[in-house]
């Protein structure tokens, strides 16, 4: 199969990793400006979505020209803005396997920050999600409440006060952490830039996500512990969404600067970053070989 550059680099980082596994990164610094708007209070959507690697050389050509037919978000500051997200799963991170082996419905839960952990008190507002896969369709489901509240309800089991409106979404987080006795696994964190389609591409969403790192402990978002890049910091990840389909423009971009399509989740990366799982039990029949590697990224 046709090699790519991008794998290239990824190959030999995981080299480099093994002899130096104490590689470390501190939370990129930007002031926030409004950003966190960028998540409504109640929202949920479906979309189709893929995940290119990106050498980060080549960012500017690809900012340039999706500026030229995109709007950026409007909630999004100059260079973009902090994401960080701590997944929960199971004892035996069942949530992890199901992505892993490829289980064509499958679900994650994760508590989302837009901005910088360091600033992130009780009062700070945090997305609880769900996202979950059925066959090549995402969907996610969330509300946003504050920070203090949502680690009551979700590590201390405290029952969350709310609206008629949440209150299908809180019971069905509410049985799924009882039921499966879920805890906090790993953060991860990245910059991220984002663009948004206008005209006729209204419902298309592309990101690029830098410096995509991640912890295993001390898991409070504003704890102020060392991260460790899960992927490499010289690759972006370039996420493009659609509602119903991706426009051939953009395809077509995507394979002249030579962008790598991936099958590639963050909390699986950080997961095998840590040590936490071996990468498969059995593998995973719908990677092909390219995403294959990238799904041993951090192991």
């Amino acid at each position: 199969m046709k090699g790519n550059a991008a794998l290239k680099d990824l190959k030999e980082w995981l080299a480099k990793k093994a002899a130096r596994p104490e590689t470390s990164y501190e939370d990129v610094p930007t002031e926030p400006t409004g950003y966190q708007q960028t998540a409504s209070r109640l929202h949920s959507f479906n979309r189709y979505e893929i995940k290119y690697l990106l050498d980060e050389f080549k960012v500017p050509e690809l900012r340039a020209r999706l500026a030229a037919r995109m709007g950026s978000d409007p909630f999004s500051p100059q260079g973009g803005y902090p994401v960080t997200s701590l997944y929960y799963d199971t004892a035996d991170l069942r949530f992890y396997w199901e992505k892993i082996e490829g289980l064509r419905f499958r679900r994650k839960l994760r508590l989302r920050l837009y901005g910088q952990p360091a600033d992130c008190t009780d009062q700070t507002p945090v997305q609880v999600e769900i996202k979950q896969r059925v066959n090549r369709v995402t969907q996610k489901r969330r509300i946003e409440i504050p920070y203090g509240d949502a680690k009551g309800w979700l590590d201390r089991r405290e029952t969350l006060p709310c609206s008629r409106s949440q209150k299908g979404f809180v019971d069905e987080v509410t049985t799924l952490i009882g039921n499966l006795d879920l805890r906090p696994i790993v953060t991860t964190g990245y910059l991220r830039e984002a663009f948004v389609g206008r005209d006729a591409d209204l419902g298309l969403r592309v990101t690029i996500d830098h410096k995509v790192h991640g912890r295993d402990r001390d898991l409070h978002f504003a704890s102020g512990a060392t991260n460790r890049f899960i992927i490499p910091p010289k690759l972006a990840v370039v996420e493009i969404k659609a509602n119903e389909r991706v426009p051939y423009w953009v395809t077509d971009l995507a394979a002249s600067i030579d962008m790598s399509v991936v099958r590639v989740s963050k909390y699986c990366q950080s997961v095998q970053a840590f040590d936490l799982a071996p990468r498969s039990r059995t593998g995973a029949p719908e990677l092909d070989y390219s995403a294959h590697e990238v799904a041993v990224a951090a192991t």
